[in-house]
C-alpha cells in the first residue's frame, strides 16, 4: 500500500510539471567543486552540503527566450521553490540570468552587477557578522540591478540600479517587469509560499530579497 502512495505520489508530481522541465538534485562532486573553487562553500559554513540541493529551472530571459537556470537551496525548501518558479514560469516573469554565485567568485558584488539571480551563499548579512539567510539556503536573489538593495540613508551600490529607485512600472520591457513591486504577481507568488519580501522591510530596502 505504501508503494503505491509512493507511486501515485510520483505520478502526480509529474503531471503536475508536465509543462515545465526542472531537476532536483543532491550535491554531485562537480557542484562541490565548483562551490569550493567559487567561493561559496567551505568548512565552517553553517549548512553542509548533504543538506543542499542543486536545483534547474526554466525561466524567460530578457529576450523572452527560455533559459535553464540554476540555484543551489535548503532541501526543506527545494521542492516549493520549483513550484515558485514555475509559476514565474506561467506568468512570464522575465529574469535576466541564474547562475551560481561560485562563478562570480563567491561575490555577492559581483553577482548583482551581472543582474544574476541566486540563492546559497555563505557569506555574512549586509551590514552584520551574522550569517545571512543565503548561508542557509533559504534566500533568493532574483534580478538585483532592477530591485536594488537601498540603504538607511539611501544609498544605492550599483550605478545601473539608480533608475529604479523610484518603485512604479512605466511600460511593458523585460526591464521594467522584473521590477518588483507590492502589488506584482510575482511578489505574491513568493509571499503565497510564505517567503518575506525584503521590499517590506522598514529601516532598508532589499527589493530583490525573498527569504523562508
Amino acid at each position: 500500500m505504501k508503494k503505491t502512495l509512493l507511486v501515485i505520489a510520483a505520478f502526480l508530481q509529474t503531471a503536475l510539471f508536465a509543462d515545465y522541465d526542472y531537476s532536483i538534485n543532491k550535491i554531485t562532486p562537480q557542484v562541490k567543486k565548483r562551490m569550493i573553487q567559487g567561493n561559496s562553500w567551505r568548512k565552517g559554513c553553517p549548512v553542509g552540503l548533504e543538506n543542499l540541493r542543486y536545483i534547474q529551472v526554466n525561466h524567460w530571459d530578457f529576450k523572452g527566450k527560455s533559459k535553464r537556470g540554476e540555484l543551489i537551496v535548503h532541501k526543506n525548501v527545494a521542492k516549493e521553490v520549483v513550484e515558485i518558479f514555475h509559476e514565474l514560469y506561467k506568468i512570464k516573469y522575465p529574469i535576466n540570468k541564474m547562475r551560481l554565485v561560485s562563478d562570480f567568485k563567491g561575490s555577492d558584488f559581483q553577482s548583482i552587477e551581472a543582474d544574476n539571480t541566486s540563492a546559497f551563499n555563505c557569506r555574512s548579512a549586509t551590514g552584520s557578522k551574522k550569517w545571512s539567510k543565503h548561508s542557509y539556503g533559504k534566500a533568493i536573489d532574483i534580478n538585483p540591478i532592477e530591485n536594488p538593495y537601498v540603504s538607511r540613508k539611501g544609498r544605492i551600490s550599483h550605478k545601473a540600479s539608480l533608475k529604479y529607485r523610484k518603485r512604479v512600472h512605466k511600460n511593458s520591457t523585460p526591464q521594467d517587469r522584473a521590477m518588483l513591486l507590492r502589488n506584482d504577481k510575482a511578489t505574491k507568488i513568493f509571499q503565497k509560499y510564505g517567503w518575506k519580501w525584503g521590499g517590506n522591510f522598514k529601516s532598508i530596502k532589499d527589493y530583490q530579497h525573498f527569504a523562508k
